[in-house]
């Protein structure tokens, strides 16, 4: 039987731990690498993958000079060779080297220590990104932190560009909250937008789009005033615009949608084609709808599960297709969605849950089908 793919098995695992033993044994002669990796290695049954992060840390603070400044540079000379910039996006880095900005955070965030560590985070986010230990500065030093912020957002290197939209992101997920405003952000952002790296500007749409979840407004005036400037292509300007608005999108806001061209949903008839009437836990639910449009127009079509709870119902949106519609044309969408029994984000609920079609922000077909247990 094939073993179930283990993602902190994959990052964090004993060739891993050695890997970095030995580039700070490299270093630092002193450093008992032998030792360092069987406590780091023994522990990792019982700990989840952020758990081992936090663990490789302490531990590191076991077995460097208890000095923090002597530590950080013993870490420093230890890292490998910054991340290729003849990349432009998914170039994350290797995760193990997450644990030295994590020892940055739990050691180093202290007034005596702030130049040290604000300089030592510049340089890990070359390596790994950052963005998850510097909103313990953000947060504890929030004025001195944001000057180093607006220098850094004009690095030549785009992962410390990148950290700047990154790590000030106000719902970052899996990331500490902070407490910096968009007043505070926007600026930042303003400096990014026009970038040329794809990982920098997805991380500024990204930015966006969590700010727009609680002041739609600002994000849209915002990236009309973006557009007006034509500092970033039109394309790029595009991109950035459809994914910072995208959960207004999913919320048939209708100002992003107009902002992207998209019409109400008149002149667009929806009918189901078919739609199963229950759904077991572990299978797929299928249902198929058609469209004809009447019009030449942007279609925009998103389905809608309220997903049974404790206490009632909780929705979710979902991306069906987006198109270009032409007068009088017939479209089939068909999709499966499946309902995985081991989901960490969502627990399941046997009974009755409620399915929509959502075309450019109108609902236009709904119907119940039952959850089944297994």
């Amino acid at each position: 039987m094939e073993s179930k793919f283990s993602l902190k098995d994959h990052l964090f695992n004993k060739p891993k731990v050695e890997g970095l033993a030995n580039e700070i044994k490299e270093a630092y002669r002193q450093f008992n690498s032998e030792k360092f990796s069987k406590e780091v290695i023994q522990a990792f049954p019982k700990l989840e993958l952020k758990e081992r992060i936090t663990h490789i840390a302490v531990c590191l603070r076991k077995y460097l000079p208890q000095d923090y400044k002597e530590a950080i540079g013993i870490i420093l000379k230890a890292l490998p060779q910054p991340l290729d910039l003849s990349k432009t996006d998914d170039d994350f880095g290797d995760f193990i080297h997450a644990p030295y900005s994590e020892f940055v955070a739990l050691y180093g965030c202290e007034e005596k220590y702030f130049s040290t560590s604000a300089n030592a985070l510049y340089e890990m986010t070359k390596r790994f990104s950052v963005e998850f230990s510097i909103r313990i500065f953000i947060n504890t030093f929030p004025e001195k932190m944001l000057q180093h912020i607006n220098k850094w957002s004009t690095d030549k290197n785009y992962h410390v560009r990148r950290l700047c939209s990154e790590g000030t992101r106000t719902t970052l997920p899996w990331a500490k909250k902070i407490s910096l405003t968009p007043e505070q952000t926007l600026p930042i952002l303003y400096k990014l937008y026009a970038d040329k790296t794809r990982y920098v500007t997805r991380s500024v749409a990204n930015h966006l789009n969590d700010i727009a979840k609680k002041n739609p407004d600002l994000v849209l005036s915002t990236l009309k005033q973006w557009k007006t400037e034509n500092k970033q292509s039109k394309s790029e300007m595009d991109f950035i615009a459809k994914h910072a608005l995208r959960t207004l999108v999913k919320d048939g806001h209708p100002k992003a949608l107009k902002f992207l061209g998209v019409s109400d949903s008149s002149g667009i008839e929806a009918t189901w084609v078919k739609k199963d009437k229950s759904v077991t836990i572990g299978g797929a639910y299928n249902f198929s709808i058609q469209l004809k449009s009447k019009q030449s127009k942007k279609v925009i079509v998103d389905y809608i599960i309220h997903f049974k709870t404790q206490k009632g119902f909780s929705a979710k949106v979902f991306k069906l297709k987006a198109f270009d519609s032409s007068i009088n044309e017939t479209l089939i969408l068909n999709k499966q969605h499946k309902f995985m029994d081991n989901m960490t984000t969502r627990k399941l609920y046997v009974g009755i849950h409620q399915l929509e079609i959502q075309v450019n922000g109108s609902v236009l077909l709904k119907c119940d089908f039952e959850l089944l247990a297994k």
